[in-house]
């Protein structure tokens, strides 16, 4: 199982070995991301993307982390078609910040980091990486931005998610499937607000969530669950056949 998800090569950026580098997205095309059937997202997303997906958590490691759940099957991104065009209107910022990401150095600090497995990594067409001077270009710069400001939000995140385990609010949640023709798959592992638990909060904790912005976190994350059905009908389309969640 890979680490980074869809990262085939990730290697530290360096100036002197990428110097003559471009990134070309061939019309962002996310065919990267086709096999992925959940990422990573963070707080400030949940309202986006409670628009579209199903918001869950669950355990990785000793952590505890929200997702996007882009299919139901493993391997399966339901949002991405053949010709590597996602359809939806919010992508969340995991798969945008793609090639780039921020990774341990192994000194205790993080490195910007480039997938050299990235089908645009190449030295002939696209935009560059650096300018003729050897500096960072723009579109450089605004990665390691959008990494940063990303970054930031992953540790605010992990802030919320521990207070709802401080509160005991999870619960888990085992969705399963069924295809026309009988074949049925489960998804376990998946965790979710109890919303009896999130009414019966004693008013300090409900404060402390409400003065945070965490509340509307939540309620998004509650709202979202009706994705589930959305994704269920995606996937009775791609094989012609209704699925029936239970």
């Amino acid at each position: 199982m890979k680490q980074l998800l869809f990262y085939e090569n990730p290697v530290a950026l360096n100036k002197e070995r990428h110097r003559a580098f471009k990134i070309d997205n061939k019309g962002a095309n996310y065919s990267f991301a086709k096999g992925t059937n959940s990422v990573i997202i963070t707080g400030m997303e949940f309202v986006h993307i409670a628009k579209e997906y199903p918001i869950v958590f669950s355990k990785a490691g000793e952590r505890t982390i929200p997702l996007a759940l882009l299919g139901l099957r493993n391997d399966e991104n339901l949002f991405v078609n053949e010709a590597g065009q996602w359809d939806a209107r919010y992508i969340p910022a995991f798969v945008r910040r793609y090639p780039f990401v921020l990774a341990d150095s192994g000194d205790g600090n993080l490195a910007v980091c480039i997938d050299e497995g990235f089908a645009g990594f190449n030295a002939e067409t696209g935009v560059p990486l650096f300018d003729e001077a050897g500096e960072q270009s723009p579109l450089l710069e605004n990665a390691m931005r959008f990494l940063k400001e990303y970054q930031e939000q992953n540790q605010r995140t992990e802030i919320f998610v521990n207070r709802l385990q401080e509160m005991e609010l999870l619960t888990e949640l085992t969705a399963q499937a069924e295809l026309a023709g009988g074949i049925k798959f489960s998804m376990n592992g998946l965790l979710v607000v109890d919303e009896k638990k999130l009414m019966e909060l004693d008013k300090k904790q409900a404060l402390d969530l409400f003065r945070s912005g965490e509340l509307g976190w939540v309620y998004a994350h509650l709202l979202s669950l009706s994705n589930m059905n959305r994704l269920a009908e995606m996937l009775g389309k791609i094989g012609g056949n209704p699925v029936r969640l239970q």
